[in-house]
């Protein structure tokens, strides 16, 4: 069994990146990418509905247990009821080119190994799971995977041109090192949510139908849903924490488990700290997702509506995103295969997951965790 945080993994990942195109085998840039999506919620299907939009991408085939949720998925992307599977296996034994996992995040490490050992193109959403376990086993069967084959996470940001443009500037070295981070994840609890929380669940299906508000099925609020902003800082910051130190709980009890505010204070290993606020307790309708890096040179603040920089009282930039992240990470998805350009990011998507469980566990523990302690346990 592979060792999922030894160097030798990580150099095995970036030299199998470095492979000429020439090297892989695949399709013609001419050919058309089909896909499969498993798990056709509104996630699911929306990120379906993003990617059959890219050029030279068609989503032929539709898996979920819900036939209503299929059938209405399967109307608005044109796939035919003879392409419905009810059982996964069977999308995966198909002729598809490449599969979307938007299932709940309990199933994400069954499914991601399985489409992994089917030789298929994995676009998984995030989280990558909602435990250590679960994490680790998406580790080793990305360890495992065809070097083929693209393989990636649902982390919009890392595929925004704006983002991409702010990290240039830390990764250049025109902003300075970073010397603080911080980042925000306030929202309003949405109408789905509400709807969830109206009755218990009658049935252990009916629980995980509600998957989200359940702690063991969802990972907590910092691990579905503040996911992003955790990805961001490791993105910006090299890697993950040393450690985390945190609090928060449920203001607004209700039915299910979540927190519903988090505050976690990560200790990365060049010294740089990076302090996560996340709630949905904000005023109905109030939404506020950023990220802020504060360096030597300039603050570049970084959000799924605008990039800011400031370099002085009198020099701030300001700009506005020209496209939708989805929009632009689901069509580098279809590129990438047509082109025989794959990565396989799934070792940084599930340290990013690892790095929110790491969050919950020390507000758990209400003391500090270190990254060693919590891979051991």
């Amino acid at each position: 069994m592979p060792n999922v945080s030894g160097t030798s993994r990580r150099a095995a990942l970036h030299a199998a990146l470095l492979l000429p195109a020439t090297a892989i085998g695949g399709f013609a840039a001419n050919d058309a990418v089909t896909i499969g999506l498993i798990g056709s919620g509104n996630r699911g299907s929306g990120v379906a509905e993003s990617m059959a939009k890219a050029p030279g991408a068609r989503v032929t085939a539709l898996c979920d247990i819900v036939d209503d949720r299929m059938a209405k998925t399967g109307t608005r992307l044109g796939v035919s009821p003879n392409r419905f599977y009810r059982d996964y296996r069977r999308l995966l034994e198909s002729d598809v080119d490449a599969v979307i996992i938007a299932t709940p995040v309990t199933l994400h490490a069954e499914h991601f190994e399985a489409a992994v050992k089917a030789g298929k193109h994995i676009y998984l959403e995030k989280p990558a799971a909602a435990d250590i376990e679960g994490c680790k086993r998406i580790m080793r069967a990305a360890d495992s995977a065809d070097r083929r084959f693209h393989i990636t996470f649902g982390f919009q940001r890392r595929h925004a041109h704006l983002y991409r443009k702010a990290r240039q500037l830390v990764e250049s070295g025109a902003a300075g090192e970073i010397r603080m981070a911080t980042a925000r994840f306030l929202k309003s609890e949405g109408a789905a949510m509400q709807a969830a929380r109206t009755r218990p669940p009658l049935s252990e299906a009916e629980r995980l139908d509600k998957w989200h508000i359940w702690k063991d099925l969802s990972g907590d609020l910092i691990v579905e849903n503040n996911i992003h902003s955790v990805d961001v800082l490791n993105w910006f910051l090299g890697g993950h924490p040393l450690s985390a130190v945190g609090d928060g709980g449920t203001r607004v009890p209700d039915e299910g488990d979540v927190r519903d505010h988090n505050f976690v204070a990560y200790r990365y290993p060049d010294g740089t700290q990076a302090q996560l606020t996340g709630a949905t307790l904000a005023t109905p309708g109030y939404r506020e997702v950023l990220e802020q890096f504060f360096c030597a040179k300039a603050m570049i603040e970084t959000s799924e509506d605008h990039l800011r920089v400031f370099y002085s009282r009198r020099n701030i930039t300001f700009e506005k995103p020209q496209r939708e992240m989805t929009d632009e990470a689901t069509e580098d998805f279809v590129k990438r295969i047509a082109e025989k350009q794959p990565q396989n990011n799934a070792i940084s998507g599930a340290e990013s997951t690892l790095t929110a469980i790491l969050g919950r566990i020390a507000m758990d523990l209400k003391r500090e965790v270190s990254w060693d302690e919590m891979m051991r346990g």
